[in-house]
C-alpha cells in the first residue's frame, strides 16, 4: 500500500468520527488558509532560505551545508501528534535508502520542542534528521505558517484534548501548512507541494522520480 492509500483509509476512518460542525470549522479554516498561503509559499524557481536548526538529538543542521553534498527533501509537518503527519514520515523513512542512491538527503521540521521531536523519530524509527524549528521563523521564511483562528483552536482543544502551546511552546496556535521542498545544490526549489489540507501530502515516490530525471 502506498502513501496515497494508506492517507485514503485514514482519512475516511476520521471524517467518521468528526461531527457536521466541525467539519464545517475545519474547512472554512482551510479554505482561509488556502487564500493567506497560496501567494507566499516557495515555488519552485525560488531561492530557498538557509536556516540553521537543532535536530533531535542537540546537534546543529544547517542547509547550505547539507547542500555542498547533494540535493535536499525538506518534509515540513504539524507534529508527533497529528496521524496523517506519522504516516508521511514512515513513507520517507521507508524510501530513504533510494533518496540515498540518487545523492538525496531528507530533513523533517515541526515547531515541536526538541523533546517531542526526538518521540517523533524514536517513535517512527526516522534515521534522518528531526529539526524543531521553535517558533516557526523557517516556516515563515519558507511562507507557510499559519495562526489559528479562535474557533479552529477551540475545536483542537475541546474535541481532541490537543494543546499546542504544550508541544510548541512559544511556537503556540501557530503550524506550518505541511509541505514537501526539493531544493538542488545551488538553493534553488525544484519542486514544491504545499496544500492546506492537512490530509493531502507528497508522495515520496512522485519526489524520487523527479530526482533520477
Amino acid at each position: 500500500m502506498n502513501l496515497k492509500q494508506e492517507l485514503s483509509l485514514l482519512r475516511d476512518r476520521s471524517s467518521a468520527m468528526i461531527d457536521a460542525p466541525s467539519v464545517a470549522i475545519m474547512n472554512r479554516s482551510t479554505d482561509e488558509i488556502r487564500q493567506r498561503i497560496g501567494h507566499r509559499a516557495l515555488q519552485p524557481g525560488d531561492v530557498a532560505p538557509n536556516f540553521r536548526l537543532m535536530d533531535a538529538h542537540g546537534a546543529s543542521v544547517e542547509l547550505d551545508e547539507l547542500l555542498k553534498r547533494g540535493p535536499v527533501v525538506l518534509s515540513f509537518y504539524r507534529g508527533q501528534w497529528c496521524p496523517f503527519c506519522n504516516l508521511e514520515l514512515r513513507a520517507f523513512q521507508a524510501r530513504l535508502s533510494q533518496f540515498a542512491a540518487l545523492g538525496a538527503q531528507l530533513v523533517a521540521i515541526s515547531p515541536q520542542m526538541p523533546d517531542h521531536s526526538l518521540v517523533t523519530a524514536t517513535k517512527n524509527d526516522l534515521t534522518f534528521p528531526v529539526l524543531s524549528d521553535l517558533g516557526l521563523h523557517v516556516a515563515r521564511a519558507y511562507g507557510i505558517s499559519f495562526d489559528f483562528t479562535d474557533d479552529l483552536r477551540g475545536l483542537y482543544l475541546d474535541r481532541w484534548k490537543t494543546d499546542l502551546v504544550s508541544w510548541n511552546g512559544d511556537g503556540g496556535w501557530s503550524l506550518p501548512v505541511p509541505a514537501t521542498f526539493l531544493i538542488g545544490q545551488d538553493a534553488r526549489v525544484l519542486f514544491a507541494h504545499v496544500d492546506p489540507d492537512f490530509r493531502e501530502r507528497s508522495d515520496p515516490d512522485e519526489v524520487l522520480a523527479l530526482l533520477r530525471r
